[in-house]
């Protein structure tokens, strides 16, 4: 039987997932994680604030938007994540629905054969509108 032959990662390279919020989760998420602002947790209090109902914590949005990357990238690499940073344009609702999508933009492979992988990606709401605009490096080798 021939050995199958491992394919590195290439620029342009693109993976993406689709997540539902509700407000158990983001409540738990925000408690979990330390974020006591009552935009996460209290409909009362947004409802009277400019957003009008429960938004996503930051580092909630942050984390999916890493962990897509370390679910991806370990599908068929041994994965690290090396720098990452994300910009928030726009606050998703305890509600929405989103698109998450990473792009590999540059590649370089290092002299003990780890993979550097450049992306840039972001988070979109139902209407297609940027969210969470975000960038990271990973380092990728063969599985053992």
């Amino acid at each position: 039987m021939a050995e199958k032959k491992h394919t590195w990662v290439a620029v342009g390279d693109k993976f993406s997932k689709t997540h539902t919020f509700n407000e158990h989760q983001v409540r738990a998420f925000a408690t979990e994680a330390g974020d006591t602002n009552p935009l996460h947790h209290d409909t009362e209090v947004a409802a009277a604030s400019r957003y009008k109902k429960l938004i996503v914590s930051g580092t909630h949005l942050t984390a999916l938007v890493l962990g897509l990357t370390a679910s991806h990238f370990s599908k068929g690499y041994s994965v690290v994540g090396v720098s990452f940073s994300v910009e928030f344009h726009r606050p998703v609702f305890a509600d929405a629905t989103v698109q998450i999508e990473w792009e590999v933009v540059a590649t370089t492979m290092t002299r003990d054969n780890v993979q550097k992988v450049e992306m840039r990606g972001g988070l979109f709401d139902e209407k297609g509108e940027l969210c969470v605009q975000a960038t990271g490096v990973v380092r990728v080798s063969l599985a053992n």
